[in-house]
């Protein structure tokens, strides 16, 4: 399916890999629609940082994702729905499961329920690798067993199942996307790398928590031209879809890759606080993407390094952003 035409609605397009998809889908010569959370101060996230000829392309609507009826409307004569929006807190799902619940499930309900009512061509529907858990085997495949070590993945394995009932019940034409890892520029300090980062860049030693984890990390300009292939596949229908780089790295070797990178010889210290709980932490995730490269042609481009050095400059031209982010973390 040629998306240049195409009206789309963008769910979650304010936050970090949304906003990169939306770029793009307006580069392509879509027609996109976007659904913010409505905010007295009028802010929307990420886009603010978009280039002006493109911010003023975009349909902007208000509403809840847990409103139906503003969901309904957002996704009134739309071809497409990227589905993005969701709590992706794994630290707050500790503290506030229903919140988590109510936006990822009940949103992913309404996104599902509106596109049903709307026979909408497409949905894609935004996963995560934290649903496997830590890995049985690896690399992990589309058919691991999906298990829930915290609220946040519980969360998204009931919206994925959602959608698959929808599939096999209603025949509604949904594509599941699972990225792991996603880095790159515009991430907040609520994911590693930048955290990372930014205490590299400003700070004697690196504040971090467990250094063990090892992680299939791959670049938001890969992760979006997955979504944007998995939309345009008329293959792919019903399907869970993989995207990764097929590589895990540890947070110990990220941060000697990026102190490299800095010429520093970084020293971390460990906070207890950062520490998931033993059963939460999910160990290893490594990414087997050759379903990706079957059904929608798709394979990562973009090396770790190349990727590493984007958002480093990035966020050197942004510390001061950082800086008051991190006063609200």
């Amino acid at each position: 399916m040629e998306l240049c035409g195409k009206k789309i609605l963008v769910t979650g397009a304010t936050g970090f890999i949304g906003s990169h998809l939306v770029e793009e889908l307006v580069n392509k010569g879509a027609q996109v629609r976007i659904l913010v959370r409505y905010r007295s101060d009028g802010k929307i996230g990420n886009l603010e940082k978009m280039p002006k000829e493109i911010l003023g392309k975009l349909e902007i609507y208000r509403g809840d994702l847990k409103n139906f009826d503003a969901v309904k409307k957002a996704a009134k004569d739309v071809d497409i729905i990227f589905h993005l929006g969701a709590i992706i807190s794994i630290p707050f799902s500790y503290a506030d499961p229903r919140e988590i619940v109510d936006v990822n499930v009940i949103g992913t309900l309404n996104i599902l329920r509106a596109g049903q009512e709307h026979n909408s061509k497409k949905i894609v529907i935004t996963s995560t690798s934290e649903v496997y858990g830590t890995a049985i085997y690896t690399p992990i495949d589309e058919k691991h067993p999906l298990q829930a070590q915290s609220p946040y993945s519980a969360s998204k394995i009931s919206a994925d199942k959602l959608a698959e009932s929808f599939f096999r019940t209603y025949n509604l034409p949904i594509t599941i996307v699972r990225p792991f890892n996603t880095y790159g520029p515009r991430q907040s300090m609520r994911a590693v790398i930048p955290t990372i980062i930014y205490q590299a860049l400003t700070k004697e030693k690196i504040d971090i928590g467990s250094l063990d984890p090892k992680r299939d990390f791959t670049f938001v300009k890969d992760i979006v031209k997955g979504f944007i292939k998995s939309a345009e596949s008329e293959d792919n229908i019903g399907e869970v879809i993989n995207i990764g780089s097929g590589k895990a790295i540890s947070v110990k070797e990220l941060v000697e890759k990026i102190g490299k990178i800095l010429g520093k010889n970084l020293i971390t210290e460990t906070n207890e606080k950062k520490v998931r709980p033993e059963n939460s932490e999910v160990g290893l995730l490594l990414c087997n993407n050759l379903k990706a490269k079957r059904l929608i042609n798709w394979e990562p481009e973009t090396s770790f390094e190349k990727g590493l050095f984007e958002i480093i400059k990035y966020i050197k031209e942004n510390l001061r952003e950082y800086e008051l982010e991190r006063g609200n973390i």
